[in-house]
């Protein structure tokens, strides 16, 4: 095997396909890339068994082959060239090793066998469907926040993406909690995903996805099967297994009855939830929002810091139920309102109860808040 490939090309790519590698793995191979040369095209690839990525590289072929060498390795190399650098990769074949040549720069590197890298194969896929790169970003940044990290709950380790039935049609609907808070957003059907199975895409594969979905502005193309899920984002191919597990019942979990209704402006509110909450170091540190007619005040207590209040009212609020007490931990408060746009609604039964968040301008994503004690 033997290419030529400009630097920041290289880099790029390796950048991509490091991430997926597993730093504290115990099996060689897998801290690897696969680099392989075939009809005249590179192609990089590293897995970790349960994520795979593969990208094709634009470089200059000489020579068909394969070979795999240290991930990280190779990615500090190329990172350290000068910036235009001309990098070439030339493995002759057996146990030798890959020689990289930059400018008057030299190296080798061990190599392992192609025949020890796992197999990519990603089987049967039987739905596919296209959605934009800024569909597929709303549907994770609205709701990755609220991935539970929990080992024990691993099937609450992902985002649930399903086909559903939403107030205007079908939708693709994708939900995500940790037992504290529950975000679920939708965005319309696309054409192919009827009748697709549930399935829930873990967090690590979430957020390498998320870090690809930043450099494309098109379509990415989704293909998946009951085990498995595929994103070909241009000319990358990211390949990964689904949670194995059944999400629960999260309709059950979204509160009716919720008459009492608060809107506010979502900067002033995030803003003294802010300024309110710095009183406390906790982890876990409370706000309380105390509710009249027209006034909110935002309040927070620490027996080692003192207390702090806030008054929000005029046409920042817009609040016409009884009074009411409710607290919450502040940075689950901050997740969920930072996911919105417009003006804060608030839907409360009463200080005990799960709490409605909405966006009053879009009816796409609801989150509910369990509240706590203060």
């Amino acid at each position: 095997m033997k290419f030529k490939a400009d630097r920041a090309t290289l880099m790029k790519s390796l950048a991509h396909v490091q991430n997926v590698v597993e730093k504290r793995n115990t099996i060689p191979i897998l801290a690897n890339v696969l680099l392989q040369v075939k009809d005249g095209r590179l192609s990089i690839a590293a897995t970790d068994l349960e994520i795979s990525l593969v990208e094709e590289v634009v470089a200059e072929t000489l020579r068909d082959g394969a070979i795999t060498v240290p991930a990280a390795t190779l990615y500090e190399i190329v990172r350290r060239q000068p910036e235009n650098a001309l990098i070439e990769l030339d493995h002759p074949g057996g146990d030798s090793q890959l020689a990289l040549r930059a400018g008057r720069y030299a190296t080798s590197l061990v190599a392992l066998s192609v025949e020890e890298f796992p197999k990519l194969d990603a089987g049967k896929l039987s739905h596919s469907f296209a959605l934009s790169a800024q569909e597929l970003r709303g549907l994770i940044d609205r709701t990755r926040f609220a991935i539970s990290t929990e080992e024990t709950r691993y099937y609450l380790n992902g985002i649930y993406l399903h086909a559903a039935e939403g107030f205007d049609g079908p939708v693709l609907r994708a939900v995500a909690t940790d037992g504290h808070r529950l975000a679920r957003v939708e965005e319309p059907l696309p054409e192919g995903a009827a009748g697709m199975p549930g399935i829930i895409v873990p967090r690590k594969t979430v957020t390498e996805l998320r870090k690809l979905l930043d450099e494309v502005t098109g379509e990415v193309e989704v293909a998946l099967s009951e085990t498995r899920i595929q994103f070909t984002i241009g000319t990358m191919k990211l390949t990964s297994k689904l949670i194995d597990g059944t999400f629960p019942d999260y309709d059950r979990v979204i509160p009716r009855g919720t008459d009492k209704i608060l809107r506010v402006e979502k900067k002033d509110f995030n803003d003294a939830v802010g300024r309110v909450s710095a009183i406390s170091a906790e982890k876990h540190r409370p706000v309380k929002l105390s509710l009249a007619k027209e006034l909110l005040v935002i309040s927070a207590a620490s027996a080692e810091q003192g207390s702090a209040s806030e008054e929000l009212g005029g046409d920042l609020v817009d609040y016409q139920a009884g009074p009411l007490e409710i607290g919450f931990q502040a940075r689950y408060l901050s997740d969920v309102t930072d996911q919105i746009k417009g003006k804060v609604e608030f839907a409360f039964a009463d200080g005990a109860a799960p709490t409605l968040v909405r966006d009053q301008d879009d009816n796409s994503a609801v989150y509910v808040l369990m509240p706590m004690r203060v």
